[in-house]
């Protein structure tokens, strides 16, 4: 069965709606992992790199903060990834958003609190700077973006246009509801495992 790795946006956990929704979306199709990611991007990024080792997924898909980070590690990891709603300039967003938060949903470890200050700006902003240097002209067809027009956060189409192909519209907001997750995310997944495979991504990488 294939396996779909989700990474959640920024006040969002592996609990949140959408993944939920992507689980029942693929009931019997494909094994959905839902992990609850670190609060620090670079923290993020080996962790989800050692669930990619150990799990082995076919396809990445992200949204908002979570696009992000798959954007920048499906090119390295050789699995190709949809991007809902990237947020490629995260410091814009925390800069507005100084202080205590809360998660929208319940975590594993129980910690519901995130605190937003300047460590973790200048941790998003040394990313932001280099996110798109692995991008290569392989890739340019194997991330795909979607975007909500009626996304009030997130307005990356253009910037992710200069470096991928295939683009996509949704007729929803930044974060998506179970249902539209269910007719407009799930289906973009299924076409891009049917369409690429991770073994071939794999040996692609190893040629290069």
């Amino acid at each position: 069965m294939k396996k779909i790795l989700f990474l959640h946006g920024f006040f969002a956990t592996g609990s949140c709606p959408m993944a939920r929704a992507l689980r029942e979306a693929f009931e019997g199709q494909a094994v959905v992992l839902t992990p609850d990611l670190p609060l620090h991007p670079k923290e993020a990024l080996k962790y989800i790199r050692m669930l990619i080792d150990k799990e082995k997924p076919d396809l990445l898909i992200g949204n908002s903060c979570g696009a992000f980070l798959a954007q920048m590690l499906s090119p390295v990891v050789g699995i190709p990834a949809l991007l809902g709603n990237p947020h490629f300039k995260m410091t814009d967003f925390l800069i507005e958003r100084i202080g205590e938060h809360k998660y929208k949903a319940p975590r594993m470890d129980g910690n519901q609190t995130i605190v937003i200050n300047e460590s973790l700006i200048n941790e998003f902003e040394q990313l932001e700077a280099t996110q798109f240097d692995y991008c290569n002209p392989y890739y340019k067809d194997r991330v795909w973006g979607l975007f909500g027009e009626q996304d009030t956060l997130a307005h990356f189409e253009p910037l992710f246009l200069q470096h991928y192909n295939n683009s996509y519209h949704f007729p929803g907001g930044h974060t998506p509801t179970e249902q539209e997750v269910k007719t407009w995310y799930a289906p973009l997944a299924q076409k891009m495992l049917m369409e690429y495979s991770v073994k071939e991504e794999r040996f692609f990488r190893h040629l290069t």
